[in-house]
């Protein structure tokens, strides 16, 4: 395997939890949004990844065990909307209630440091290419 395709594989990684990032800080900051353009609260939203072959003429041992990622798609939470009793709020219903976003803190908060920690292992592993790459190119000096 060559260099730029270990780049490119790293690039996609990258390209991928900083979008998963995005999502995330999306619902962090709607947390407390029970208006939208469509009506209702926000919704949450999930982003899905998919295998991605890679252009390269590798061998057949090597062809499937080596894949960049995609992202497969954005999509809202099929999990309900909270209702919360609050008769002060402006959006509250007739019987105090309102419906809020179905978004859990804490679980955002954790999937942000797993991505975050993705996010530094694909630095690693980049860093670590250009390495070997300066190593290489060294070695004919």
């Amino acid at each position: 395997m060559d260099f730029i395709t270990s780049f490119k594989i790293c690039g996609s990684g990258l390209a991928a939890q900083r979008a998963k990032m995005d999502v995330i800080t999306s619902n962090l900051a709607n947390v407390n949004t029970t208006r939208t353009d469509e009506g209702g609260p926000y919704k949450k939203k999930n982003i899905a990844f998919e295998a991605s072959e890679i252009e390269n003429h590798f061998d057949a041992t090597i062809k499937d065990a080596v894949k960049s990622v995609e992202i497969a798609g954005i999509s809202e939470d099929p999990n309900p909307i909270k209702m919360v009793y609050d008769p002060s709020h402006p959006d509250a219903d007739d019987k105090g209630y309102v419906a809020m976003p179905n978004i859990n803190v804490i679980s955002e908060m954790v999937d942000m440091i797993t991505v975050s920690r993705a996010y530094e292992a694909c630095v690693t592993v980049f860093d670590a290419t250009k390495n070997m790459a300066l190593k290489t190119l060294d070695m004919g000096n």
